[in-house]
């Protein structure tokens, strides 16, 4: 096993005692901040650290351009890491309460981002650990001193002029991770507009899941391809409402075999901070 992508609950119940092994709990309700730390402080497996969406994964205080949930400096994450005893020896397992989209994808992302290979996200979440009857318990981490420096591949990311100039060379497939209705422009519950980039295609994350658990690498492999054509998975650029669930189909290009996709991290929040930027609607 590669440690990587996504990891089963059988294989890390083998790895719960391995020195170097670090779990961290990411859950994340939208509309109610605290439940995801709440439902950690109840039951977690064991050893987890908490790390929260908005507090660690997150800098609010951004202005509107970079999004809803723009991206933490490379330094703070990194202090979020030695506070869970991360180092960059460490194999990494993330979780978050079901499918990996709030936010156990996001926190994935960040961490490769800093070139950390070796951490996954558990497959079904803490839903489909209790469910195998896997331990759980109410205990603080013991966490273990750890250093940890390192800074964002900046290559990595992509800002709104290059989706402006996107827009009329077509060089890349521009994929929005968000449900059906709010790309097409039929309803917006969070953001002020509604709609979506032009030219980009509708990828919901929801699809690259199963009963809460990621489909097969080939049924993704297969339906990604379908949404490139020509084009090459480096040729891809993602993003959904905050640049959080985006991860979530950046997970799941890695696990179908196709990398090198880039995330615009402002996503459409950010991409609507400017009244200049196109917006386009489907019917």
């Amino acid at each position: 096993m590669n440690w990587n992508t996504i990891i089963s609950p059988e294989q890390l119940s083998r790895s719960l005692d391995d020195d170097d092994v670090v779990i961290v709990d990411a859950r994340y309700v939208l509309g109610d901040a605290q439940a995801g730390e709440l439902a950690w402080q109840q039951a977690h497996l064991p050893n987890a650290s908490y790390v929260h969406l908005d507090r660690d994964l997150s800098d609010k205080h951004k202005p509107a351009n970079y999004g809803r949930h723009p991206l933490p400096d490379a330094d703070a994450f990194c202090r979020t890491l030695m506070r869970c005893g991360i180092s960059p020896e460490s194999r990494v397992v993330v979780y978050d309460a079901n499918d990996g989209a709030m936010a156990a994808a996001r926190f994935w992302y960040l961490l490769r981002l800093l070139g950390h290979e070796k951490v996954a996200v558990l497959d079904g979440g803490f839903a489909h650990w209790q469910m195998l009857g896997l331990p759980v318990n109410d205990r603080a981490a013991i966490v273990k001193p750890s250093s940890y420096r390192a800074e964002f591949d900046e290559s990595c990311l992509v800002g709104a002029d290059v989706i402006m100039n996107n827009l009329s060379a077509g060089k890349f497939v521009l994929l929005d991770a968000r449900a059906g209705e709010r790309y097409r422009g039929e309803i917006e519950p969070i953001d002020k507009v509604a709609g979506h980039i032009p030219n980009a295609l509708n990828r919901p994350y929801g699809l690259n899941l199963e009963n809460g658990r990621f489909r097969s690498p080939e049924n993704l492999r297969q339906e990604f391809l379908a949404l490139l054509g020509e084009h090459d998975a480096s040729e891809t650029i993602l993003y959904c409402g905050s640049g959080v669930t985006a991860c979530h189909n950046l997970l799941a290009m890695e696990i179908a075999g196709l990398q090198g996709a880039r995330i615009y991290p402002p996503s459409w929040s950010g991409w609507i901070s400017d009244s200049d930027h196109a917006i386009e609607k489907s019917n």
